[in-house]
C-alpha cells in the first residue's frame, strides 16, 4: 500500500474521530435527538439513556462515580470552571492557589484572571526535566491556600508530574486538587481516588473523539467539593453548569472514553515502541539532537525533541510532508519560542528548534520510517547551510559571543 501524504504526527493537538465513535453518535442526530431535559416524553428519555450511559463511560475510564461526571464544551472551560468556581466558592477560606509556569494557557489565563482580582497565585517552576514534584508542592502550601491544579502530563513534552504523590500532600493539607488530564486521560491510568484527585478536566477530542466536548470530574464524598457556576439558567448538571446538553457530543465521548479503557494497554505498548523507535532513529543519526523532558517519565505517544542549529521555521517548511508542531496548538499563532520550553531553562534558540512528534492509535510503522527519514535528511541539510553550526564545528563557542548591534 502506497503511504499517503501528508502524515498526521500531531495527536496531542487533536486526534481523528474514532469510527466506532461517529457510529455511536449518528443515531443522535436524526432518530434520537430528543432533549435530555424533556422530562415527559420518550424523546427526552431517549436522549437521557444516552447521556446516562455516557457518564458511566467517562467514570469507568478514571475511576469515578457517574455521578460525579459534569459536561462542558471541552478541557478550556472544565479548567475555568474548576479553578474559577473553587476560587469563589472558597475565598472566604483563603485566597491563595499554586500552580505552574508551564502549564496549558487554559490553566495559566484562568489563574492570572484571578490574580487580578486579588488573589495570590504561586508559579511553581519546573526542573530541567519539567516535572512538578510533590515536595514543591508541600512546599509552596499555606494557611490560606485553598487550591492546586496542577496538570496530569504536559501538552508539550508529554512529561508526567508526580500524581498521585501531589494528591497525598493535598489531602494531608486539607487542600483542593485541581489536575488538567486533557493528554493523560485515555493514553496512561488515571484513577481519581487513588490519586488523591478532587476536579479532573478531560476533552474528547484528544482521545478520538468530537470537538466541543468535555468533562469536569467534582467530587463528591471526603470532601464533598463545591463550585460556584460560570454559567447560570435552568441549573443543569448539579447546577454547575447550565445549558441544553450537546447530547450527540457527549455519546461521542463516553464511547471514546470505553474504547479507551479497553484498549489502552495494547495500545500503550504499540505507540511507546513506535515512539522509541522514532527516537532511536532520529537520535542515532543526529548527535546534536536531544529529547525535552524527562525522558523515562513521558506518555508514551509523545516526543520533543530540540535540532540545536537548526531554525524552527525552516525545519516546518523541510519536513512540510509532516504534520508536527512546534509549540503547543493553542498558542502557535505567534512566532515566539515555546514557553514551556523556556520554563525548562532552555534558551530561545534551543526552544524554537524544538518539535513535538504526537503518535496515535492509527499510525503506523511506515509513517514512522517515513518521518525517520525525512527529519534526518532534512536537519542534515539546514545544519550545513548553518553559519551557527559552521562556528561550533569551528570550535567557537557561540554562547561566548558578544553579538554587535547593527
Amino acid at each position: 500500500m502506497a503511504l499517503k501524504l501528508p502524515i498526521y504526527m500531531d495527536h496531542n493537538a487533536t486526534t481523528p474521530m474514532d469510527p466506532r465513535v461517529l457510529e455511536a453518535m449518528l443515531p443522535y442526530f436524526t432518530e434520537k435527538f430528543g432533549n435530555s431535559a424533556s422530562r415527559n416524553h420518550e424523546f427526552g428519555w431517549e436522549a437521557e439513556d444516552g447521556v446516562k450511559l455516557a457518564r458511566k463511560q467517562v467514570g469507568g475510564l478514571i475511576g469515578a462515580d457517574p455521578k460525579e461526571i459534569i459536561w462542558t464544551s471541552g478541557s478550556t472551560e472544565s479548567n475555568n470552571l474548576a479553578i474559577k468556581g473553587v476560587a469563589d466558592m472558597y475565598k472566604d477560606k483563603g485566597r491563595h492557589i499554586i500552580t505552574a509556569i508551564h502549564e496549558h494557557k487554559a490553566t495559566l489565563d484562568p489563574c492570572k484572571r484571578l490574580a487580578k482580582m486579588g488573589y495570590d497565585v504561586t508559579w511553581l517552576e519546573p526542573a530541567a526535566d519539567g516535572i512538578v514534584t510533590a515536595k514543591q508542592v508541600a512546599e509552596a502550601i499555606r494557611e490560606d491556600t485553598i487550591l492546586v491544579t496542577i496538570m496530569w502530563a504536559n501538552n508539550e513534552l508529554g512529561t508526567i508530574n508526580e500524581l498521585p504523590a501531589i494528591g497525598k500532600v493535598c489531602k494531608e493539607k486539607g487542600v483542593l486538587l485541581h489536575t488538567d488530564a486533557t493528554q493523560a486521560v485515555g493514553k496512561i491510568p488515571v484513577d481519581v481516588n487513588a490519586a488523591g484527585v478532587d476536579l479532573l478536566s478531560g476533552s474528547a477530542h484528544k482521545i478520538y473523539g468530537p470537538k466541543g466536548a468535555g468533562f469536569l470530574y467534582v467530587r463528591r464524598r471526603k470532601p464533598r467539593v463545591r463550585l460556584t457556576p460560570i454559567i447560570d439558567g435552568g441549573g443543569h448538571e448539579r447546577g454547575m453548569r447550565s445549558g441544553t446538553l450537546n447530547v450527540t457530543g457527549i455519546v461521542g465521548l463516553g464511547k471514546a472514553c470505553e474504547l479507551c479503557r479497553l484498549e489502552m494497554d495494547e495500545e500503550t505498548a504499540r505507540l511507546s515502541k513506535l515512539r522509541d523507535k522514532l527516537d532511536q532513529g532520529i537520535l542515532s543519526q543526529l548527535e546534536h539532537a536531544v529529547i525535552n523532558g524527562k525522558a523515562d517519565q513521558r506518555l508514551p505517544q509523545t516526543t520533543n525533541i530540540s535540532f540545536p542549529y537548526v531554525e524552527g521555521e525552516s525545519m516546518m517548511m523541510a519536513i512540510k510532508e509532516i504534520a508536527v508542531s512546534s509549540g503547543s496548538a493553542c498558542t502557535s499563532a505567534s512566532l515566539e519560542p515555546s514557553y514551556v520550553l523556556k520554563a525548562l531553562g532552555l534558551g530561545d534558540e534551543i526552544a524554537h528548534s524544538s518539535i513535538r512528534f504526537g503518535l496515535g492509535r492509527f499510525t503506523t510503522e511506515e509513517e514512522v520510517d517515513f518521518t525517520i527519514d525525512k527529519v534526518v535528511t532534512a536537519v542534515k541539510k539546514l545544519l550545513e547551510l548553518s553559519p551557527l553550526y559552521e562556528m561550533v564545528l569551528e570550535g567557537i563557542d557561540i554562547n561566548a559571543i558578544e553579538w554587535g548591534a547593527h
